[in-house]
């Protein structure tokens, strides 16, 4: 995958399929499912199928002692409170405002880059994500009083944006010596630990007979579009273009979030929302004139 498809196309696809998983999620969480036993479930199957292909690939599921503890801190951001403020934060407010706060992930990702060294940032990077995050500014503007979620679903949604960035940036090492799948499934075991110790109440009290059969179909949704195949798909690209020009593509999934409430949840969309998913593309058109430097993982 990684040598045929170009970066800029598992970019684009990834997010296409992360935008959609907003409405998916806030549907299926609406319709049955409690939040920590439906995340449960969901990356349980998850690490169970992508440690099963990842053995089947590779013949190993093994990584040196000196990464265990980076791989597991990465599980901690990227799995347990990720989806912890993710779910709830979908719950709370509307699936248009959580994608409007994970507009902020390249804000994050530059941040913690810088923070940790791993990529040294051109000036002109920098005013990509601004231009980004303007068009994400536009969509909430345009979105006007539809956007009424409580103040702790906001919270969450940023927390769940900034917990993914610090996982992207995390994980960047590692991915110089494992695969994504290796990665991946290494990941997804470690953080369904933590995960299921949250949910257990949840799961021992969940009607599993109350979600109904579109409701099982966003978990199914989540499940392999959004979680397996984008797990894969976002860090090969993240390998060959760094994890900050990278996630700048994330910005776009407040507009396509927003194109898909209107049409699955009929959340309102307007003039502005055009108008920003317009500046957020300009963005991401200037970080790939930017070419910086690579990065500087040691």
């Amino acid at each position: 995958m990684r040598h045929r498809v170009p970066a800029d196309a598992l970019l684009l696809v990834t997010v296409l399929f992360w935008s959609f998983n907003f409405t998916a999620a806030k549907y299926a969480l609406t319709h049955g499912f409690a939040p920590l036993a439906y995340s449960a479930l969901r990356f349980g199957l998850g690490a169970v199928l992508f440690s099963a292909v990842t053995f089947g690939r590779e013949r190993s599921l093994r990584i040196r002692r000196g990464d265990v503890a980076l791989a597991l801190g990465a599980a901690v951001l990227g799995i347990w409170l990720n989806q912890v403020s993710f779910t709830y934060a979908i719950r709370l407010t509307t699936a248009a405002t959580v994608a409007l706060m994970f507009g902020t992930l390249p804000i994050f990702v530059a941040f913690f880059s810088h923070l940790v060294g791993h990529e040294r940032l051109l000036l002109r990077h920098y005013l990509a994500a601004l231009v980004s995050f303007a068009g994400v500014a536009l969509v909430a503007a345009g979105s006007g009083g539809q956007i009424s979620g409580e103040l702790g679903g906001i919270l969450l949604g940023l927390a769940g944006a900034a917990t993914w960035a610090a996982y992207s940036v995390a994980i960047a090492p590692l991915m110089r010596s494992y695969s994504p799948y290796r990665i991946s499934a290494i990941v997804l075991l470690a953080g369904c630990l933590p995960l299921f110790a949250s949910a257990a109440r949840q799961i021992a009290e969940q009607d599993w007979g109350e979600p109904n059969a579109l409701a099982w179909g966003g978990l199914l949704y989540g499940l392999v579009f959004s979680l397996v195949l984008t797990n894969v798909m976002w860090f090969t690209a993240i390998s060959r273009v760094g994890a900050t020009r990278a996630s700048l593509y994330a910005n776009l999934q407040p507009f396509l979030g927003a194109v898909f409430a209107l049409l699955i949840l009929e959340e309102a969309f307007g003039p502005l929302q055009v108008a920003g998913g317009l500046v957020i593309g300009a963005g991401i058109v200037l970080a790939r004139l930017t070419r910086p430097p690579a990065a500087n993982i040691d």
